[in-house]
């Protein structure tokens, strides 16, 4: 028996495009004949049961917009037995044949445990960290990264006019996507990333040592959240290399705003080859950027591979920063 009804939900931190992927999972099913029901605030919502029909005219204007429209929650409550069982009975009662799951690694957790427990699940990488291994690109990674962009160069302003350091953290948890390439598109004296441990004396400071003797008065350091400790780098700065230091934590604001072409693009893709395997009848599988294509892996596979940082490109950063 084929499709009749899938569902679709956006779970884990929200990300811009994540609205753009619902727009095209709910405009490419109804083309179908197939019905839609948005699950709101995640995996909670699949175990609450609040859900509610979409169509063609109830995505009309979000592809612009940042946030989920459909809202996200964590739900440790989906991650026990009891509560998966709850959110299945949810489904069977709602008639969902299918679910499009958009989020990260932990939101593919629960869209293969769904897809072992009889509900086929189709995974889209949502997440500004770009942190999805067997992706080389999520959803709302290059909105966020243009944002720091943005902000940095307007920080710079201040920071070059009064000859200081400036110390900035940036999101991405463990990854450090975000800082390298931001660190690169701001010209950052030093980028500090937790793949790669390089010596804080020797990659910071004697850096910034190194370039004061070139005449240069003002510096920017990037920093990715997972390392800690940023006030007391920015205080290390300041006391050995002579140079007023601030720490600035861009937070939440990263997360937010209108979603860059190629998020939205890439969004659109994706939420309609998850709408294509279902209708195939095929679950437990993500959809994928791999070599600049779109394509579909196992998600037990996916789970299962290790990321790996462009060292290429942090030598090149250190290369070009002085």
């Amino acid at each position: 028996m084929g499709m009749k009804r899938i569902g679709v939900l956006t779970s884990g931190g929200d990300a811009p495009g994540m609205n753009a992927a619902v727009r095209a999972v709910v405009r490419t099913a109804c083309e179908q004949g197939i019905e839609v029901l948005g699950i709101e605030s995640g995996y909670r919502g699949l175990i609450e049961n609040r859900m509610r029909e979409l169509d063609i005219r109830s995505v009309s204007d979000i592809i612009h917009r940042g946030g989920t429209m459909l809202y996200s929650a964590r739900c440790p409550e989906f991650k026990e037995e009891e509560g998966m069982q709850t959110a299945i009975a949810n489904c069977k009662e709602r008639g969902i044949d299918g679910i499009v799951v958009i989020g990260g690694d932990g939101s593919f957790r629960g869209a293969r445990d769904l897809s072992l427990r009889g509900i086929p699940c189709i995974g889209i990488p949502g997440t500004i960290d770009n942190d999805i291994a067997s992706s080389d690109y999520t959803i709302g990674y290059d909105t966020c990264l243009n944002t720091i962009m943005q902000m940095v160069d307007r920080v710079r302003d201040t920071v070059e006019s009064h000859s200081r350091c400036v110390v900035v953290e940036v999101m991405g948890n463990r990854c450090g996507d975000l800082t390298l390439n931001s660190g690169i598109a701001v010209g950052a004296t030093a980028i500090v990333i937790p793949e790669i441990r390089d010596d804080i004396e020797k990659h910071v400071i004697q850096r910034i040592r190194r370039t004061q003797k070139t005449d240069k008065k003002h510096f920017i350091v990037m920093v990715a959240e997972g390392i800690g400790g940023t006030e007391a780098l920015a205080r290390k700065i300041e006391k050995e290399c002579k140079v007023e230091t601030r720490a600035v934590i861009l937070g939440h604001v990263q997360r937010g705003g209108s979603p860059t072409a190629r998020d939205r693009v890439v969004a659109s893709e994706m939420g309609y080859h998850a709408v294509q395997l279902l209708l195939q009848g095929i679950g437990n599988r993500v959809i994928v950027v791999r070599d600049d294509k779109i394509v579909d892996l196992d998600i037990y596979e996916a789970l299962k591979m290790e990321r790996s940082v462009n060292t290429e490109l942090y030598k090149i950063a250190h290369e070009i920063s002085i």
